[in-house]
């Protein structure tokens, strides 16, 4: 199955919208290059609910949950991870409902830094989010109604978490998985070797269904990221192909490999190269006199 992106998604920022029996998304107001048409919260539940991400700190977004929620208890919050349009909204949310919250754990970075390396997305990272209740890979939690199963997927971030909405075959994926395009991975704060493998994790389920939290769902998940996988393998056959007709340098791999991308998404590019990189010198398929950075000279084994 060849690797299908799905553009079309209506938003409706600020409606609780029904996407399953007792599941109402509510997309917040932030789209952009990376956020599509913003980040999807969901609410779950009738008389007592849950939320997964609560979304940037944004006073409209928070007043639309808080709407959707009405006279009802949010009781759960949970956060799939802590880049900065996805967990900020917490304290806020916290604060005017009393709920308790579920992570994997606060952020971390999915390596230490490199002698003088930057990381290029701290700024991207909330730092101050810290869950009440840590969560691992199984860990279920009941509430009035439901129960959630934590399904342990970092490579986007270190510590992303998706859930299951267990009996329903639905998946709340997060950024791990989304219709509209592949998730960033980008070193430090994220690793392509633990995305790849979360992918396995994925392929091994029965989930039926995933609502990401970015765009519309994802529909025959397995064979989605079944494609996914493969297209991340494509990736990085033209990376080491690059390499071996002479380019040593991310930014002469980038310009060849994603010459039909738009330019203002190069920077993202090549991130993505450098996670690629870091993955095939871990298996000694390329190699480098330095230690690995953006701007590092590459050459294959």
């Amino acid at each position: 199955m060849p690797l299908m992106f799905e553009s079309e998604f209506e938003a409706r920022h600020g409606e609780a919208v029904a996407v399953a029996i007792d599941v109402l998304r509510i997309t917040a107001p932030n789209g952009g290059p990376f956020t599509f048409h913003g980040t999807n919260s969901y609410l779950i539940g009738g008389d007592t609910l849950a939320l997964i991400d609560p979304g940037p700190d944004d006073d409209a977004h928070l007043a639309a949950l808080l709407t959707a929620v009405g006279s009802r208890k949010l009781t759960h919050i949970f956060v799939t991870h802590t880049h900065r349009d996805h967990s900020p909204l917490t304290p806020k949310l916290v604060a005017a409902t009393g709920a308790n919250t579920y992570a994997y754990g606060p952020h971390v970075a999915a390596r230490e830094l490199g002698l003088g390396e930057t990381n290029y997305l701290d700024s991207s990272a909330d730092y101050e989010f810290a869950p009440d209740v840590l969560m691992k890979h199984g860990d279920i939690i009941e509430g009035d109604g439901w129960s959630i199963e934590g399904v342990f997927t970092p490579g986007h971030t270190a510590n992303h978490m998706a859930f299951a909405l267990r009996d329903t075959g639905i998946l709340f994926s997060g950024d791990h998985v989304m219709a509209w395009a592949t998730s960033i991975v980008a070193p430090p704060d994220g690793s392509m070797d633990a995305y790849m493998k979360s992918l396995d994790v994925l392929i091994k389920r029965d989930d039926t269904l995933y609502f990401p939290g970015h765009g519309g769902p994802v529909r025959n998940p397995e064979q989605y990221v079944r494609a996914l996988r493969a297209h991340r393998f494509l990736r990085e056959s033209a990376i080491l192909s690059r390499l071996k007709k002479g380019d040593r340098t991310i930014a002469e791999i980038v310009k060849i490999i994603y010459r039909r991308t738009d330019p203002s998404l190069h920077g993202a590019a090549a991130l993505s190269v450098f996670a690629h990189l870091e993955r095939l010198i871990a298996r000694k398929m390329v190699k480098t006199d330095e230690i690995p950075s953006l701007t590092g000279i590459y050459q294959p084994v």
